[in-house]
């Protein structure tokens, strides 16, 4: 196999032959690959029928021979290093962190609003910054991811969140909310280079049979952090309106000690986080460069992004089941309290029954995927087991708050357990382009569309009751199915690693008829290659 090339998986006739040869080219220059299909252009060759026997082929030609034969060829060692937990659990939880400081003002929205003596669109506003600041400088953190490395973007990541956290300790003072919306805009300035690390982080660092699992355990880290975010605050800073200094001491504790802990993550970060292994941990990335070519254009790259059809859908789809969540999280404090009076407390623990289902749903998804690669079925039958869960919770919200625990523990378990499925499927139809890249997107897309969301949910709650809100995000998450059901199901980067783990996949010489030089090679393989089927 020539050095930047792979195998394309292509779906298997019945009427096929039992062994087929695959005939690859390097280019003989060095310009750039066109612009849609970079994924063509490490998987093109001619597909003929051949009459040769594999096993005899395997007898004549040695291993050492072939090899030689190759001179060309990249190295295909693959290794599976223990570091990669440690990468995995800090990145972990400093997004834990980070997720935290989202929602720490919202889930305890009443307080604030005493506190600082604002009106809740203020403090809601504390929320929205988060998706606000994440769209516009997406391109240049991804930018940085692709050029730079992940090590400088998880250092980014980690330190403006350490910043952020420390800035929100000045503002204990109800005269200085201006201070605390700084410290939240730096912890939102974090945010953009922690999103769209899980896939980059479970590629690079893990093997075919448990990337899928690893991207769900990092996301999983930030659902973790939503949900002690939903716990701690309403418990640290109860609602005392009678005495307002109690109130800030209790502000203050929860500041201090986040400042504190972001700072020892921020230290482990510096002396554990690393680009990428010594070895690659999958063939996948062992045929990608290990760096960023002179010649990459990540202009191209998004270019190639937008250009892919399936993507554009997900982009939309993704969009719109995450935006629903973080809508419902941020205006969860305000439904609970419109419907039951004096249950903040439980307001917080009904948040975090969402986020806990949410994060079971997560790993049991990220398992499924890891044995099943059947990305788009998976995708899609949480899609609308979701939808069902929002029409459940939506319906049943008023009944009786112990039953609202249930409901939302269900919405949870589907609604959050869908965000890694979101980032693989990315990753899978979009490959060999950059993980950062295609996550960056999707999570700007579910920016945008947590904004308006949350917007509009917001004052819908507000002007007339959490019925109303409600109902206007099932509409959406019912259009979410039909554009899920539409994306066309090619999973690029599994069949590069089904090709390579083929036991009869063999080089085997051939003529050029060409007088300049190439290091033609025939791919051999009796193995059948399969799509994912598609609804």
């Amino acid at each position: 196999m020539v050095a930047g090339e792979l195998v394309q998986e292509h779906p298997r006739c019945d009427d096929a032959p039992e062994q087929i040869d695959i005939s690859f080219k390097t280019p003989l220059d060095n310009n750039c690959v066109s612009d849609d299909d970079q994924y063509s252009s490490l998987t093109n060759g001619a597909v003929r029928e051949t009459k040769q026997d594999t096993e005899a082929l395997e007898q004549q030609i040695s291993p050492d021979e072939k090899h030689a034969m190759l001179p060309g060829v990249k190295s295909l060692e693959t290794k599976l290093y223990l570091g990669r937990f440690a990468v995995l659990a800090v990145f972990s939880l400093y997004s834990l962190v980070n997720a935290f400081q989202w929602i720490q003002y919202s889930i305890i929205a009443n307080v604030f609003t005493h506190f600082y003596g604002v009106s809740s669109d203020k403090i809601d506003l504390l929320s929205i910054v988060y998706m606000v600041a994440y769209i516009p400088l997406i391109f240049p953190a991804t930018w940085l991811l692709d050029k730079k490395g992940l090590k400088l973007t998880a250092l980014m990541g980690a330190g403006l969140n350490c910043v952020g956290a420390w800035v929100k300790c000045a503002s204990v003072r109800p005269d200085l909310f201006g201070v605390t919306m700084t410290g939240q805009v730096i912890c939102s300035l974090a945010q953009v280079f922690i999103l769209g690390l899980p896939s980059r982080i479970a590629s690079v660092w893990f093997g075919p049979k448990e990337v899928s699992t690893a991207c769900a355990t990092a996301v999983l880290g930030n659902q973790l952090g939503t949900a002690i975010g939903f716990l701690l605050p309403p418990v640290l800073v109860p609602n005392t309106v009678e005495d307002i200094e109690l109130m800030g001491h209790n502000i203050s504790i929860m500041f201090y000690g986040t400042a504190v802990v972001s700072t020892v993550l921020f230290i482990l970060t510096v002396i554990v986080m690393k680009n990428r292994p010594h070895l690659p941990p999958s063939h996948a990335q062992a045929v990608l460069p290990d760096c960023a070519p002179e010649d990459y254009s990540y202009r191209r790259s998004i270019i190639n992004l937008f250009k892919n059809k399936p993507f554009i859908l997900l982009l939309v789809s993704y969009g719109i089941m995450t935006g629903s969540f973080y809508s419902v999280s941020t205006i969860l404090n305000q439904m609970i309290t419109a419907c039951y009076e004096n249950q903040n407390l439980n307001a917080g623990r009904i948040g975090l029954t969402l986020v806990v289902a949410g994060m079971v749903g997560s790993i049991i998804c990220g398992l499924w995927l890891d044995q099943t690669k059947t990305y788009k079925m998976t995708t899609l039958i949480v899609y609308i087991l979701s939808f069902i869960g929002m029409l459940v919770f939506t319906f049943t919200l008023d009944l009786n708050i112990y039953l609202v625990f249930f409901t939302a523990g269900v919405l949870g378990f589907f609604m959050t357990g869908y965000l890694p499925l979101g980032f693989e499927f990315g990753v899978e139809i979009t490959y060999p382009e950059s993980e950062g890249t295609s996550s960056g997107l999707l999570n700007a897309f579910a920016q945008i569309f947590g904004i308006v969301f949350t917007l509009i949910q917001g004052k819908l709650t507000t002007d007339y009751n959490p019925l109303v809100g409600n109902i206007f995000l099932c509409v959406w998450i019912f259009l979410g199915i039909f554009l899920t059901a539409l994306i066309k199901s090619e999973l690029k980067r599994n069949n590069v690693n089904m090709g390579f783990d083929s036991k009869t996949l063999q080089a085997v010489p051939t003529e050029c008829p060409s007088d300049k030089p190439t290091n033609d090679v025939k791919m051999q393989t009796s193995v059948s290659f399969s799509r994912e089927t598609s609804l």
